[in-house]
């Protein structure tokens, strides 16, 4: 049999690393899944939505580096995976969506199943190709593999059936995969750092994902500087563990005295992150100095003093010689000071949960993380499991912690924890889900990793409405509507499509509960808590607006006749309000 342009395009996709293929086979993808099974390097996921398949490939990708590929048939199979793509562009992950695309007979006539790729993938992709000749398929695939794997986004591969099972074209199909590792930032930008760092009197570091390969180097610039160290949500894994100078996180999900440190310095070196929420971040008096690899990040979320591209390891390396020490640690003493006493606060509803009915989120997590491997690998969804997983979870060594928090896509946690732990096999992947989220997506695909026998420990923050949505309409000043929900119970449910449930009503029961729930092997298992829908986080800086907005909803709340919600909120967070 003559090599297909579907066998020449998994040829290529194998060279270039990819192991993984997440999807739903059909009509027009026929040829091209014909060719994966007869390739055998590639493992075929038949999941039961392409949408979960996709958010699978952004974990699978994003945490081994390597590129994975998903793909849909033509028309509704390849729209359900562009929110995963749209994820994907956000985290950074090398993601090849190949998709199915009508006959090249009918193209352009509207038929079933048509759709224009190039217009419709323009938001998700950084390359899209139409694959409608064979002589094109070195050239589309190969740019396909460079924009996923040098851009660390997703690329997407239209290609009609009857192309795909034409005679490929001869000649060599290999792939040359381009250096993705910036170096360190110009000699010139580094001298401007260094005299903006020597001419300060007090320094702090806020950091992002982008300190990933540079932890180390980050704790030594701020031993040398005496500078305190804030971190956003993904860098918390990369910068708190093991670091003295470590000040807790900023924004709605803050805790500590990175808001105070990073407002009150002279100069703030923003490293490696893109943290959206601008309110929370210096407007003016403190120096910002920026370093990002992606030179289009600089300055779109705060006024620069400097803005510098390049590596953060590679770039604070080459610094650290050139700064002077800084003697005076008043200041990183201070917010050091302030992170404890945040900490002791958030304590409270931990140590008082076993005593405390309904379950406290923070008494979960903070089990959660006291009883999961030293490895394990979590994943949270969009929502109030942010609050939980970013304040009671330790992350560090060998522990990560991920999640659609670039693009807060809902549903995500399941998914990505099913990717891990094919990536990962055997490792302790553990979803912390919304039960919003797991019904959107989760259900079906249980089912996947039921067939797959996949060890994904499922914990459901069972509070029967939209929480996080349920909180941003308070800080709005608005009457909360329209985030309620029933829910059946999880436990029975995931026993009925073959995994492992349990259902924890009682706090006495959460310890045994999860210590079950961790042991438990061979298939996914679903933890369905009962929590406590009242439960509030605050963050240690209240913007204005929402402290507004916020009382403003509690007294409208009053006089619509919603009092009983209101005298709940209060007795359940009077420790935090």
């Amino acid at each position: 049999m003559a090599k297909t342009v579907a066998d020449g395009l998994w040829e290529m996709l194998v060279a270039a690393g990819v192991r993984r293929c997440y999807g739903i086979v059909g009509d027009a993808l026929n040829p091209v899944i014909d060719a994966l099974r007869r390739n055998g390097s590639v493992d075929f996921v038949h999941v039961r939505h392409e949408e979960y398949g996709a958010f699978a490939a952004v974990a699978d990708a994003r945490l081994t580096g390597q590129p994975v590929a998903v793909c849909g048939t033509a028309g509704p199979g390849v729209v359900h995976l562009v929110n995963g793509l749209l994820d994907a562009r956000k985290e950074g992950a090398p993601v090849i969506a190949i998709a199915g695309d009508v006959e090249t007979s009918v193209l352009d006539s509207g038929t079933l199943e048509e759709l224009n790729p190039y217009v419709f993938f323009a938001a998700a992709a950084l390359y899209t190709g139409r694959l409608v000749n064979p002589g094109q398929l070195r050239a589309v695939v190969t740019s396909a593999i460079t924009a996923a794997v040098a851009g660390r986004g997703p690329a997407v591969i239209s290609l009609p059936g009857d192309v795909a099972a034409a005679e490929a074209p001869a000649g060599s199909l290999a792939v040359a995969l381009p250096a993705t590792v910036p170096g360190a930032a110009r000699a010139s930008d580094l001298a401007a750092m260094a005299a903006l760092i020597n001419e300060a009197q007090t320094v702090a570091i806020f950091g992002g994902d982008g300190c990933s390969d540079a932890a180390a180097q980050v704790r030594t610039l701020a031993g040398k500087l005496n500078a305190p160290v804030g971190y956003s949500l993904k860098g918390k894994q990369w910068l708190e563990h093991d670091n003295p100078n470590a000040v807790g996180m900023t924004g709605l999900l803050g805790y500590g005295g990175c808001w105070g440190a990073i407002n009150h310095a002279d100069v703030l070196l923003m490293l490696g992150t893109d943290f959206p929420f601008s309110e929370f971040l210096p407007r003016k008096k403190v120096k910002t100095i920026q370093v990002d690899r992606n030179p289009a990040h600089l300055g779109r979320r705060a006024p620069l003093e400097l803005g510098v591209a390049g590596d953060v390891a590679a770039t604070v390396d080459a610094l650290l010689p050139m700064v002077a020490a800084k003697n005076d640690d008043a200041f990183l003493r201070k917010h050091v000071r302030e992170t404890e006493r945040f900490h002791k606060t958030l304590q409270h509803y931990v140590t008082k949960g076993p005593g405390i009915k309904p379950i406290r989120p923070e008494y979960l997590a903070a089990l959660l993380s006291e009883l999961a491997d030293e490895d394990a690998l979590f994943f949270a969804d969009t929502g109030t499991a942010c609050i939980w997983a970013a304040r009671h979870i330790t992350y560090g060594g060998q522990r990560r912690l991920f999640g659609s928090f670039s693009w807060a896509s809902m549903a995500n946690a399941a998914p990505n924890a099913f990717g891990a732990q094919l990536a990962f096999p055997g490792r302790q992947t553990i979803a912390l889900c919304g039960d919003g989220g797991f019904t959107m997506l989760a259900l079906g695909d249980l089912l996947t990793q039921v067939q797959r026998q996949a060890p994904v420990v499922h914990v459901v923050l069972n509070n029967g409405m939209l929480d996080f949505v349920n909180i941003e309409q308070q800080e709005a000043g608005f009457i909360p509507f329209g985030t309620d929900f029933a829910n059946p119970d999880f436990s029975r449910v995931a026993e009925a499509l073959g995994a492992r449930g349990i259902r924890i009503e009682e706090p006495g029961d959460v310890r045994d509960g999860l210590q079950a729930a961790l042991s438990h092997k061979g298939g996914p298992v679903v933890v369905d808590v009962l929590v406590d829908r009242y439960a509030l986080a605050r963050p240690v800086h209240v913007p204005a607006k929402t402290a507004a907005g916020f009382t403003l909803s509690l007294a409208r709340q009053a006089l619509h006749g919603q009092m009983d919600d209101v005298i709940a909120t209060i007795q359940h967070n009077v420790r935090l309000l």
